[in-house]
């Protein structure tokens, strides 16, 4: 049976639309409708109920969805064992792939220096890093397309994820120069009335934000959400409003006097989470990238 076949019926069970697997998955959206109709002939059983809402899977499909993460960890297993066996066991080098998720800020930020340093120490290990949302991370480790994600979460309370915090990134308000409240103190008085453009819905710290000025009382924000933080910043930059964002995805903006702080209220730093999904299997290579990563973030300023 070809794996591939397994790993689209598993991204589909939990992503729930053929839609958002082929998105998921980087396919065309006729192939994961052609590659889950390939493993029901194969089966003799339909996987999937369609239905207007989306697929839900059928009895069978249930029953399958736990043996195929099973094969699709054993897979993984028999790969790391042939590239060991394959690899320079003497210098210690490690080959195979990593795949990490993470959100745009820190994949803005703070992880290319991190793969970059993996690179000269591990030449044979290739690291791949996917810029996603929380949501996003959540479902690829439990489809097996993340090996570790690395969420800025107040903590992760799915039960069938590890977490654990490795370091605090803190946040700031930002706006233009001569924005008027540009290097002052601002009270939530103040924020309530203010333009803001932040980082998009299921971003812990904007959301919390967004939560907090919808609820003081006669406030009347108005609020932009974007996929990119570099849109947010980009308005912000040209006098349009504020943001609050972690403080290393705009210090370089601020030395170059771009942007400008303000000493708003309430902005505590966010954890920085590393997760992975504690029933699958992890690699070696997954093993050093997660040391590498508490490394660097644990000496980050």
């Amino acid at each position: 049976m070809d794996t591939r076949l397994l790993r689209t019926f598993v991204t589909l069970a939990r992503a729930g639309s053929f839609t958002a697997a082929a998105r998921s998955l980087h396919l065309a959206q006729s192939t994961v409708t052609v590659q889950i109709r390939t493993l029901e002939k194969e089966l003799g059983t339909p996987l999937f109920d369609r239905m207007p809402s989306g697929t839900i899977p059928t009895r069978a499909g249930l029953r399958l969805l736990e043996e195929a993460e099973e094969v699709l960890d054993a897979v993984a297993r028999l790969r790391a064992a042939a590239s060991a066996a394959h690899g320079d066991t003497e210098s210690g080098m490690l080959e195979g792939e990593v795949a990490v998720g993470a959100g745009d800020s820190l994949c803005s930020s703070r992880l290319p220096a991190v793969i970059a340093s993996l690179r000269r120490s591990h030449p044979r290990l290739d690291v791949h890093l996917d810029a996603v949302s929380t949501a996003a991370a959540v479902d690829g480790l439990r489809t097996g397309r993340l090996d570790i994600a690395l969420l800025l979460e107040p903590e992760v309370a799915e039960n069938d994820l590890l977490a654990r915090k490795i370091a605090s990134e803190p946040l700031a308000y930002v706006a233009a120069p001569d924005h008027p409240l540009a290097g002052r103190v601002a009270d939530w008085d103040e924020l309530a009335h203010e333009c803001f453009f932040l980082h998009e819905e299921g971003c812990s710290y904007s959301d919390r934000l967004v939560r907090t000025l919808l609820g003081l009382p006669g406030a009347r924000p108005r609020i932009t959400r974007f996929g990119s933080i570099d849109a947010a910043r980009s308005c912000v930059a040209a006098g349009l409003g504020l943001t609050l964002l972690p403080h290393v995805t705009v210090e370089r903006h601020l030395e170059e006097g771009r942007l400008a702080v303000v000493d708003g209220p309430d902005a505590q730093p966010v954890p920085v989470q590393l997760v992975r999904h504690h029933r699958r299997w992890f690699s070696p290579g997954a093993r050093v990238v997660t040391e590498e990563l508490t490394r660097v973030f644990a000496a980050a300023p």
